[in-house]
């Protein structure tokens, strides 16, 4: 591991708290992968020049009209950006329903400008052999068919660690309810070289 994790924080509001604070260190252009209903928009500070990322068209539809910033079409593992392009990388929730994790995390190095950062808040797998991850990846199959391709037993964390970044920091939170298949949570920041 090239970074730092902390302990497990439990709450809502210690996970609602470490966004927040990722978020507002932000400037310049931000690249949000996965932009969905736009939910983070408004936790980004003022001055930033937002791209949102979105395979759903309706979903594009709804940010274009929502939204002031650029919406393009398209999936992580293609971002259709130039090389060190964007100030930095917002990823919420979608690392677990990429087809290629490996491949999305090198797109988004190969965006980012030397320096830049690679905001992310996901939930990743229960440890190996507890009984969260039995349930995890028991699940998994019926999730990814059902849950727009999520999988809850994807060790993201190992993924963003190998992926090249210079620096990688990261926080582990369990959210309520405690016993759900989307547990734990992380939240952190990787920078580019």
């Amino acid at each position: 591991m090239n970074g730092q994790t902390t302990a497990a924080c439990a709450g809502r509001a210690a996970y609602d708290t470490v966004k927040r604070s990722l978020f507002a260190d932000l400037r310049g252009t931000v690249l949000e992968i996965g932009a969905g209903k736009g939910a983070n928009f408004g936790l980004l500070p003022g001055q930033v020049r937002w791209i949102g990322l979105e395979p759903a068209r309706r979903r594009r539809r709804r940010l274009a009209r929502g939204h002031a910033g650029v919406v393009l079409a398209g999936v992580g593992e293609q971002i259709p950006l130039r090389d060190h392009s964007v100030d930095a990388v917002i990823s919420t929730i979608v690392l677990c329903s990429v087809r290629d994790q490996d491949r999305v995390l090198a797109e988004v190095r190969r965006v980012l400008r030397p320096g830049g950062a690679f905001v992310f808040c996901e939930h990743v797998a229960a440890p190996r052999g507890t009984r969260a991850r039995g349930w995890q990846n028991a699940l998994a199959p019926w999730s990814r068919r059902l849950d727009a391709g999520c999988d809850p037993s994807r060790e993201t964390w190992l993924a963003i660690e190998r992926a090249g970044f210079a620096h990688v920091e990261l926080d582990w939170f369990t959210l309520p309810p405690k016993w759900s298949v989307y547990n734990p949570c992380i939240a952190g920041r990787a920078v580019a070289r």
